[in-house]
């Protein structure tokens, strides 16, 4: 049985339980199994979404699938550049 990739909101909500443990006095490798994950995880979750908080997120979300949509249309123009410029050339 595969496991499944937590949502960025999990991830969010898994770093700030450990904080939470930690601040009741855990240590924090027992806090790190309590969530369910391996350090490794945890300290790549931690680089990766460390102080962001929910909104924070949806904003980083909505900007990286902007980014994607414009990526796109960027290819898009330059291949139709290159498709006029060689129809231009009489190479067709």
């Amino acid at each position: 049985m595969a496991n499944k990739r937590p949502k960025p909101e999990e991830i969010v909500s898994k770093l700030r339980q450990v904080e939470v443990l930690m601040g009741q006095w855990m240590s924090r490798l027992d806090a790190i199994r309590k969530i369910g994950v391996v350090e490794q995880t945890y300290y790549r979750w931690r680089k990766q979404y460390g102080g962001m908080g929910v909104d924070q997120l949806k904003e980083l979300k909505r900007l990286q699938q902007e980014n994607e949509r414009l990526r796109r249309a960027v290819s898009d123009l330059t291949l139709d550049k290159l498709i006029l410029t060689e129809a231009a050339r009489g190479n067709f």
